[in-house]
């Protein structure tokens, strides 16, 4: 009960002495408040592109393969990948034709063009021409209507998906669903709205893009182009067993020799996974760097601080030990200053900090503040408070009585 109450006292007069003070507290904070502002919105930068990326990601599929001309992440020159041979559709039949361990396959192809809705125009949407099985493949949910069947694929009906962004484009107020859009010269009706995906890495959105079925797509755009394979696996656990199987199909189908490497790319979510850990090791290990140096630096100029405030007060820590308070009491009191000092600086850090997060979040990157960043910015400042304090606490603690009673 009595290291309470020392407790409560020690912050009354680390409160009395703040207030005594203010400038010189002041300035003790700045760079307290400095480091908490930098740590917090670091780690509001890393948590928002976290969480975008993973948002993101899941767009990708864990459980889908890509097989392409290129991979997304080699070390080949761009060059190389120019020369492969296309991706074909007959590539693409003969292997979904023979694997053994993938749940749905479709070929993928795409292109950038302007979409038309009466007189209003739409630039570069993405038209993506694909097959039925786009849907289960890429676990694509439907928003509104239908996805396209396997008759009106095959049979290149001039129908079409379309993603969230030309629907708000377009038909905000009226339900698409049985309307006509024109790509280019050519009328698509509108079978359904896929469910809203978000953007890819902020790079670009998911959403703005119409899918019709491939073998339109090849009437009109022509087949001299290169295709996208997307193969869904089985289970995700059995991912390995299931690329290893693609890569043998595509290397026999694509004629590729004994002993040669691949001429195609089975690419997969964890290279671009693998690809942003690296990335984000590097950002948070720099941004620490910084970070830490603001802190240390604020931190010597509360002990500085600290240390002239014990020597004002030498005189009132004899006075105090005369009257029978022990080394832990004024160990204690200067300890709960510096550390009163470094939480004000780490609450105004936060404070200053959130509504940047949040400019920084509709302007810039996205960001975001959970509880434990808080909670982190709090942690910190209780821990330099007590590490720039000991010191100077030390030295109040071990004063002789009788000689700080003598200074002048």
């Amino acid at each position: 009960m009595n290291f309470f109450l020392e407790i409560k006292e020690n912050i009354l007069i680390s409160y009395k002495a703040i207030i005594a003070h203010k400038m010189r507290s002041f300035l003790a904070t700045l760079g307290i408040v400095i480091g908490i502002t930098a740590v917090t919105l670091m780690q509001t930068a890393i948590e928002g592109i976290n969480r975008a990326f993973e948002s993101s990601i899941a767009a990708v599929g864990a459980d889908v393969l890509y097989v392409q001309k290129f991979e997304w992440f080699g070390n080949e020159d761009f060059e190389v990948y120019r020369n492969r041979k296309d991706i074909t559709m007959q590539q693409y039949e003969y292997l979904k034709n023979n694997s053994m361990t993938a749940d749905a396959v479709c070929p993928t192809v795409g292109t950038s063009q302007t979409v038309k809705y009466g007189s209003l125009d739409l630039e570069s949407v993405f038209i993506i021409g694909s097959t039925d099985e786009y849907q289960r493949t890429l676990s694509v949910n439907v928003d509104d209507g239908r996805f396209f069947t396997a008759k009106e694929s095959e049979g290149a009906y001039p129908v079409c998906m379309i993603g969230m962004d030309v629907k708000n484009a377009f038909f905000q107020n009226v339900d698409p669903v049985g309307k006509d859009i024109k790509i280019g010269s050519y009328s698509f009706r509108i079978l359904g709205v896929l469910e809203k995906q978000g953007s890819m890495l902020g790079l670009f959105s998911l959403d703005n893009r119409v899918i019709i079925p491939i073998e339109r797509f090849f009437k009109i755009f022509g087949t001299k182009r290169s295709l996208s394979i997307n193969v869904k696996a089985m289970d995700v656990k059995n991912l390995d067993e299931t690329k290893e199987e693609i890569s043998s199909i595509m290397r026999k189908v694509r004629k590729v020799p004994l002993g040669k490497r691949n001429d195609f790319g089975v690419n997969q979510q964890s290279a671009f996974r693998d690809t942003y850990d690296q990335l984000t090791s590097l950002i948070k290990i720099i941004g620490l760097l910084i970070t830490s140096l603001s802190l240390v630096v604020g931190s010597v100029g509360i002990a500085n601080i600290m240390f002239v405030s014990v020597k004002e007060r030498t005189k009132e820590i004899g006075i105090r030990k005369a009257i029978g308070a022990k080394r832990r009491t004024i160990l204690m009191q200067f300890l709960v200053e510096s550390t009163v000092i470094c939480l004000l600086g780490g609450i105004i850090g936060l404070s200053i900090s959130f509504p940047i997060s949040l400019l920084i979040n509709a302007f810039v990157l996205p960001t975001a503040m959970p509880l434990w960043v808080v909670v982190l910015g709090i942690f910190i400042s209780l821990m330099f408070g007590v590490l720039s304090g000991f010191f100077p606490a030390y030295n109040a603690a071990k004063m002789d009585p009788v000689e700080s009673l003598r200074y002048e």
